[in-house]
């Protein structure tokens, strides 16, 4: 008769079991916060195109306004609402007051 060859058990440390717990744990969790970290990066760079296209729209809005605060002030605009409120204008009356510290 043939005897059967004893089969050894590998007795695993608690040392050993928790490495490859963790290891296990690890191969799952890494693709998901890959994924979950890639989608908030995505978020984040639209968040911050539309901040983008809201500065620059703001920033056409308040050259067109400088434009239109030039336009008024200008000489001539200044003459036209003068003759249309019937007054004059008289360059002689107009004195220059200049901030000097």
């Amino acid at each position: 008769m043939r005897k059967k060859k004893a089969k050894k058990q590998l007795k695993m440390t608690k040392f050993e079991k928790f490495i490859y717990t963790f290891a296990i744990f690890l191969l799952l969790v890494s693709p998901i916060s890959i994924v979950f970290s890639k989608a908030t990066l995505a978020k984040v760079n639209f968040e911050v195109e539309q901040e983008k296209r809201q500065i620059e729209e703001q920033e056409k809005t308040n050259e067109g306004l400088s434009m239109t605060i030039d336009e008024l002030a200008s000489l001539t605009k200044v003459q036209e609402v003068a003759q249309e409120q019937g007054l004059s204008y008289n360059n002689n009356n107009i004195k220059i007051i200049s901030d000097k510290k």
